[in-house]
Protein backbone atom coordinates (compact mmCIF):
# COMPACT_ATOMS: atom_id res chain seq x y z
CA UNK A 1 0.00 0.00 0.00
CA UNK A 2 2.86 2.35 1.09
CA UNK A 3 4.83 1.90 -2.36
CA UNK A 4 1.80 2.35 -4.78
CA UNK A 5 0.60 5.50 -2.76
CA UNK A 6 4.70 7.00 -3.29
CA UNK A 7 4.09 5.54 -7.19
CA UNK A 8 1.00 7.89 -7.19
CA UNK A 9 2.24 10.61 -5.55
CA UNK A 10 5.38 10.27 -8.19
CA UNK A 11 3.61 9.93 -10.87
CA UNK A 12 1.49 13.45 -10.14
CA UNK A 13 4.20 15.00 -9.72
CA UNK A 14 6.03 13.93 -12.88
CA UNK A 15 2.71 14.99 -14.70
CA UNK A 16 2.61 17.98 -13.11
CA UNK A 17 6.20 19.30 -13.83
CA UNK A 18 5.83 17.91 -17.41
CA UNK A 19 2.50 20.44 -17.82
CA UNK A 20 4.73 23.29 -16.38
CA UNK A 21 7.41 22.68 -18.51
CA UNK A 22 4.96 22.78 -21.56
CA UNK A 23 3.13 25.70 -20.77
CA UNK A 24 6.61 27.53 -20.15
CA UNK A 25 8.00 26.93 -23.42
CA UNK A 26 4.83 27.87 -25.48
CA UNK A 27 4.73 31.24 -23.56
CA UNK A 28 8.23 31.86 -25.16
CA UNK A 29 6.90 30.48 -28.72
CA UNK A 30 6.59 33.66 -30.58
CA UNK A 31 3.89 33.42 -33.42
CA UNK A 32 2.26 35.82 -35.59
CA UNK A 33 -0.88 36.81 -36.37
CA UNK A 34 -2.56 38.25 -40.24
CA UNK A 35 -1.56 41.74 -39.10
CA UNK A 36 1.63 41.34 -38.12
CA UNK A 37 2.53 39.55 -41.78
CA UNK A 38 5.43 42.01 -43.95
CA UNK A 39 3.26 43.40 -46.84
CA UNK A 40 6.55 43.73 -49.11
CA UNK A 41 9.77 41.90 -50.40
CA UNK A 42 12.92 42.31 -47.80
CA UNK A 43 16.15 42.87 -49.99
CA UNK A 44 18.33 39.43 -48.99
CA UNK A 45 21.55 41.71 -47.49
CA UNK A 46 18.71 42.78 -45.01
CA UNK A 47 18.29 39.24 -43.56
CA UNK A 48 20.27 38.15 -40.56
CA UNK A 49 18.81 35.12 -39.90
CA UNK A 50 15.00 33.41 -39.59
CA UNK A 51 12.92 31.41 -37.37
CA UNK A 52 9.83 29.05 -38.63
CA UNK A 53 6.85 29.44 -36.13
CA UNK A 54 5.80 26.74 -33.94
CA UNK A 55 3.41 24.19 -35.64
CA UNK A 56 0.74 25.09 -32.54
CA UNK A 57 1.35 29.11 -34.12
CA UNK A 58 -2.63 29.65 -35.92
CA UNK A 59 -0.53 31.00 -38.97
CA UNK A 60 2.18 29.50 -39.72
CA UNK A 61 4.92 32.34 -41.01
CA UNK A 62 8.74 32.93 -40.39
CA UNK A 63 10.49 35.16 -38.07
CA UNK A 64 12.50 37.13 -40.12
CA UNK A 65 15.32 38.78 -38.58
CA UNK A 66 17.08 42.33 -39.57
CA UNK A 67 19.37 44.48 -38.39
CA UNK A 68 16.66 46.27 -36.37
CA UNK A 69 14.29 43.62 -34.91
CA UNK A 70 12.43 41.17 -36.24
CA UNK A 71 9.02 41.03 -39.08
CA UNK A 72 7.00 37.73 -39.66
CA UNK A 73 6.85 36.83 -43.31
CA UNK A 74 4.60 34.32 -45.04
CA UNK A 75 6.51 31.23 -45.88
CA UNK A 76 4.96 30.73 -48.77
CA UNK A 77 5.77 33.93 -50.35
CA UNK A 78 7.83 33.32 -53.76
CA UNK A 79 10.28 36.13 -53.16
CA UNK A 80 11.05 34.10 -49.60
CA UNK A 81 11.16 30.79 -51.42
CA UNK A 82 13.69 32.31 -53.97
CA UNK A 83 15.81 33.52 -50.70
CA UNK A 84 15.87 29.79 -48.91
CA UNK A 85 16.79 28.07 -52.87
CA UNK A 86 20.02 30.40 -52.85
CA UNK A 87 20.67 29.68 -49.36
CA UNK A 88 21.00 25.87 -50.02
CA UNK A 89 23.25 26.67 -52.99
CA UNK A 90 27.30 25.56 -51.89
CA UNK A 91 28.19 28.67 -53.16
CA UNK A 92 25.95 31.29 -52.31
CA UNK A 93 27.66 34.52 -52.02
CA UNK A 94 25.07 36.24 -49.65
CA UNK A 95 25.00 35.75 -45.57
Amino acid sequence: MRISLALLILLLAAAWTGSQGMSFRSSRTQCCSKEMFFPRKIPEFRIRGYLETAPSCTHRAVLVKLLKGMVCVDRKEKWFQEYLRKQKQPNSTST
